[in-house]
């Protein structure tokens, strides 16, 4: 068990998780991505792939226990938490980790609900490994309702099922998968490494197992020659995987990715959000048979209120989707313009006149029209990413 290379420097974590995991407690077992090839990602670039030793992996969760657990005992009496008594719980422990600290702090003050582990894809882990960390974490940290990870289609087709069953009893109970297409060619296009066949599988060994399975898709990702099929094609997989959480995240083109060169040199034509709202609207039409929950649950998303329960919730979502593309398109160049700059969250924002009036300004302020919205939308993006 013991990684002689990876030597102790102190608490890690890594620099991404999910939205949703936004209250968890993070905890570091495998540095940056195994595969790291993706033409839309920004993250890990430059960086190598590492596994993180178990030695040191109960080291970060010890000394974060320990921590939590002075937290409990000074604040178990409804005494309540000032810097002093903070400082003073910091000074008093053994070891003096600040981001550790500040780890165990946070994650008491959000209720210490759910943990998530770091980074990309830490089921590339050999199995007992993982299994004996989670052992560990869940004995250490027993009032974690959930406990969840990252991980790739690819990797977990390699992993039996009878072992896979063995995670999910020592304690991992959701995974977040970037399926992003269920298109072979969209896939074969952005270098993501897997097919169609492959994320059906894995999707469907994950659910087997009794774990919770988040599937990211990305509209956009096809771009204009691709849109159809890209829609389409994912909507296929996901009927057959029936994922309990379907997370949208639109496509957002980084300078800092191979995809931004493809962009640049004309190769990639990027829909505009008017098209990736009308793919959006192909692939819910074709979710069949699922019961799903369609989650919006990125700042990158047009549309927030994409949310619902498959398949109660279907036609609703549909209309929140066909108000967007029935809109003048003035009003829609507001909304779009309103939604990046955060002044929006929903389309229902329009009718808030105060709202609606700095949109205006800055409209009128930048020149910002049908006729350029795109490429402006396109620098926000890329600059947000």
């Amino acid at each position: 068990m013991k990684n002689k290379k990876d030597i102790y420097q102190g608490f890690e974590q890594g620099p991404i998780r999910p939205p949703s995991e936004s209250q968890s407690l993070l905890i570091r077992f495998t540095r940056n991505c195994p595969w790291n090839k993706c033409l839309f990602c920004p993250v890990y670039k430059g960086e190598k792939f590492s596994l993180r030793s178990v030695e040191n992996i109960i080291k970060d969760i010890d000394i974060t226990c320990n921590y939590l657990n002075k937290i409990i005992e000074n604040t178990e009496n409804n005494k309540q938490i000032d810097q002093n008594l903070i400082n003073k719980i910091f000074n008093d422990s053994k070891n003096k980790d600040r981001t550790a600290f500040n780890a165990a702090l946070n994650w008491y003050f959000t209720g210490m609900e759910s943990i998530f582990i770091q980074d990309a894809n830490s089921l590339i882990m050999k199995p007992d490994n993982l299994i004996y960390v989670l052992k560990h974490m869940k004995k250490c940290f027993p009032m974690a309702k959930r406990i969840t990870s990252y991980a790739r289609s690819h990797t977990i087709a390699r992993i039996k099922p009878d072992i896979m069953k063995d995670i999910a009893d020592a304690g991992l109970n959701r995974i977040h998968i970037g399926l992003e297409s269920g298109s072979d060619k969209v896939l074969d296009l952005i270098k993501k490494g897997c097919t169609q066949e492959m994320h059906i599988n894995a999707g469907l060994k994950v659910k087997n197992a009794g774990i919770e399975l988040s599937e990211y898709i990305m509209p956009g990702l096809g771009g204009i020659d691709l849109s159809k099929d890209h829609a389409l094609e994912t909507a296929k997989a996901l009927n057959k995987i029936n994922p309990d959480f379907i997370r949208i995240r639109t496509l957002a083109i980084s300078p800092r990715t191979l995809l931004f060169e493809e962009y640049e040199q004309g190769r990639f034509k990027k829909s505009s959000d008017f098209m990736m709202v009308k793919e959006l609207k192909l692939l819910v039409e074709n979710l069949n048979n699922i019961t799903s929950y369609i989650k919006s649950d990125h700042i990158l998303n047009l549309l927030e209120d994409v949310q619902g329960k498959m398949p109660e919730h279907k036609e609703k979502i549909l209309r929140v989707i066909t108000d967007f593309l029935e809109m003048e398109p003035e009003k829609r160049v507001y909304y779009q313009v309103g939604k990046r700059m955060g002044v929006f969250r929903k389309t229902q924002d329009l009718s808030d006149i105060t709202l609606l009036k700095k949109v205006k300004e800055t409209c009128k302020l930048y020149n910002i029209t049908s006729n350029n919205i795109d490429s402006i939308i396109q620098e926000l993006m890329g600059r947000f990413v």
